[in-house]
């Protein structure tokens, strides 16, 4: 693995702590299909999240990369805390976008946060080597390195960091670090306060000029909604299919 050059971590972007049950929520996996990938998990950005310490009881290798991670441990967590506190206060302010809503589950969701960022802390002091030092578009591992590519609440969830270019830059990259019979999976589709990209279907029609085969897929929320899942792949190559993990259909 090459060495990352990366720039300073955007202020602006929350340094979240998501743990592997809210992954699986956002993305329609299951701790069954990360256990029988046949090759290492990218979660790109990373931020504070667990996954990397939880998925490795299940047999599951997972590398994070993150610009965040250019600081020393401990200013992460604090930018982490602080992240916390920030999604405190979006939660009560717009309840209506998140799935822990009411007083108590919102408690509860935000000490899922708490849990895995000690674990984090925990497993990134054990395994620096499983955190990477990086940032999108320019990655500093190997074409078809990972089973499967993570990618949540960046590159659509602050537009005004993210134009349509870089955003094109940015999901090509994935892919192209992505197995061949992998896929890369992006969530959200809409910005902090819940606005969708207006130009999903021309990044998309750009996508396939680059010739990466993309589509939105709808995945359960728990709450009788659904949340939609960008799916992407390389088009030349036949796509291996991710055990049940499909729901809906394409758009």
């Amino acid at each position: 693995m090459a060495a990352a050059r990366t720039s300073a971590p955007n202020p602006d972007i929350l340094i979240t702590s998501r743990p592997l049950d809210e992954y699986c929520a956002m993305f329609g996996l299951t701790r069954a299909l990360l256990a029988a990938l046949p090759g290492p998990v990218l979660d790109c950005p990373g931020g504070a999240a667990g996954l990397a310490a939880e998925a490795r009881e299940l047999g599951c290798r997972v590398i994070a990369a993150d610009p965040a991670y250019a600081l020393p441990l401990p200013e992460v967590a604090d930018h982490a805390l602080a992240a916390r506190d920030s999604m405190a206060a979006a939660m009560a302010a717009r309840p209506h976008l998140y799935p822990a809503t009411g007083r108590c589950r919102s408690e509860r969701y935000l000490r899922s946060w708490d849990r895995a960022r000690r674990l984090f802390t925990v497993d990134s002091a054990a395994h620096p080597q499983r955190y990477v030092a990086a940032a999108l578009p320019r990655l500093p591992f190997a074409d078809g390195a990972f089973a499967l590519t993570l990618s949540g609440y960046l590159l659509f969830a602050y537009p005004e960091l993210f134009g349509p270019e870089c955003q094109l830059a940015a999901l090509a990259e994935l892919v192209r670090v992505t197995a061949a019979d992998g896929e890369v999976r992006v969530q959200p589709l809409c910005d902090g306060y819940g606005r969708r990209c207006g130009h999903l279907d021309r990044l998309r029609y750009a996508l396939g000029e680059h010739r990466i085969s993309s589509e939105v897929r709808r995945v359960p929320r728990g709450d009788g909604r659904t949340r939609r899942v960008l799916v992407l792949r390389a088009a030349d190559h036949r796509r291996r299919e991710l055990g049940d993990s499909r729901v809906g259909n394409s758009h």
